[in-house]
């Protein structure tokens, strides 16, 4: 039942642990830290899954405490049925306050259906669409939102340079956003090298985000030495 789920987590916490997560967690009051580690509730999602008892987690939302934030997006990266996956995200994206559980919500269900998830992203082949979580004034929708053109569009099967464009032109402030956009365009050079440096060398992002995307890519292991080299010569002041 819904209820017991905190006595079950509280059961799976592990107090070193809460102590960990609330150094890294600084957006989180540390009392909504009960400090349960992430294979214990990959394995309660699973199990709730297969048991039935998502449904009514689900429902409950928002949730007092980070870790059954954390269940929750464990819940959604499981669930096969992609239309369901896809509206339960949607209802949870405006409860999602931090950076672990954005990047842990990876719905399995969306790799089967990248091209239908686009429009939600805020993208398609022709260029920006109007709306989509990248145009979300919630901080972690945004961030979601790039992690999903991360995970999703930059091999050579689903890669189109308009995403890049999406991404550049997302101007915010937030912290958690500049990040995702950094990590973004790091790894797009690791995938997509030739298309993605024109974004550094016209100097498309902001001093910030444009440093850290070439401190990422510098320190990737995906890039060859002599890529690094170029990367190098690319840096600007703050």
């Amino acid at each position: 039942m819904t209820t017991d789920i905190p006595k079950r987590l509280q059961a799976l916490s592990d107090a070193d642990y809460a102590v960990f997560q609330r150094k890294l967690l600084p957006t989180i009051s540390s009392e909504r830290i009960i400090g349960v580690r992430t294979p214990a509730l990959r394995g309660l999602a699973k199990e709730m899954l297969k048991e039935g008892e998502a449904d009514d987690f689900l429902a409950t939302l928002p949730h007092p405490t980070f870790d059954e934030n954390q269940l929750h997006a464990f819940i959604l990266s499981e669930m096969k049925n992609f239309p369901r996956c896809l509206s339960e995200v949607e209802r949870f994206l405006p409860h999602v306050d931090n950076w672990a559980t954005c990047d842990q919500l990876s719905p399995k269900s969306f790799r089967r259906h990248a091209s239908e998830i686009l429009p939600h992203i805020g993208v398609s082949v022709e260029g920006l669409a109007v709306g989509g979580w990248l145009q979300s004034p919630h901080e972690f929708t945004v961030r979601f939102g790039i992690g999903m053109l991360m995970q999703h569009f930059l091999d050579d099967d689903t890669f189109v340079p308009c995403y890049l464009d999406a991404v550049a032109a997302i101007r915010r402030d937030e912290y958690y956003i500049r990040m995702m956009q950094a990590w973004y365009f790091a790894t797009a050079l690791a995938k997509q090298y030739d298309a993605t440096l024109p974004i550094l060398t016209t100097r498309r992002l902001d001093p910030w985000t444009h440093n850290r995307t070439i401190q990422k890519a510098i320190e990737s292991f995906r890039i060859i030495s002599e890529q690094k080299a170029a990367l190098r010569t690319l840096k600007v002041k703050s």
